[in-house]
């Protein structure tokens, strides 16, 4: 049983293209790649038609596993975000007690993670461990480096 995830309508529209992209581009060429590698011969020995046929087999299990992912994907409403805590797709700016740096990350859900664009995920250490937290709150967050601390400066939508 998958758990339900969380989405943006953008992220959703990106999954349902990526699949759409799978059935309709990756899928008849896999098919015409096991084609061709029959049409070589004996398939007892042909390495060619085995990959193909494994290439066919993994392409089958990511469409499954995104039809799944899809069909347990809600989209939240960004109008409905309540900012008086941190929760998802709130936007935190946080400083760093240790290193006295400010940052502010946007809290998503896995799949939209992205460090580089101040995307981390909700279930990422940061992101469990501002959750819930006011401004003014210290997070203390356990990460490979040791424990970090960030003081809650502001929460936005």
């Amino acid at each position: 049983m998958m758990s339900v995830q969380y989405v943006t309508k953008e992220t959703l529209e990106l999954m349902r293209a990526e699949l759409q992209r799978m059935k309709g581009v990756d899928r008849p060429a896999a098919s015409r790649a096991i084609a061709e590698a029959r049409e070589k011969g004996d398939l007892k020995e042909n390495a060619e038609y085995d990959a193909a046929k494994e290439a066919q087999g993994i392409l089958e299990a990511k469409i499954a596993a995104l039809e799944g992912a899809i069909a347990n994907t809600r989209i939240l409403d960004e109008s409905s975000i309540d900012i008086s805590k941190v929760s998802i797709l709130t936007k935190v700016t946080v400083t760093n007690l240790k290193m006295n740096k400010q940052v502010t990350y946007k809290i998503v859900s896995e799949n939209e993670a992205d460090l580089k664009a101040g995307k981390i995920s909700i279930s990422s250490p940061i992101g469990k461990g501002l959750l819930g937290k006011k401004v003014g709150d210290t997070a203390e967050v356990q990460a490979p480096a040791g424990t970090l601390q960030f003081r809650i400066e502001n929460i936005t939508a």
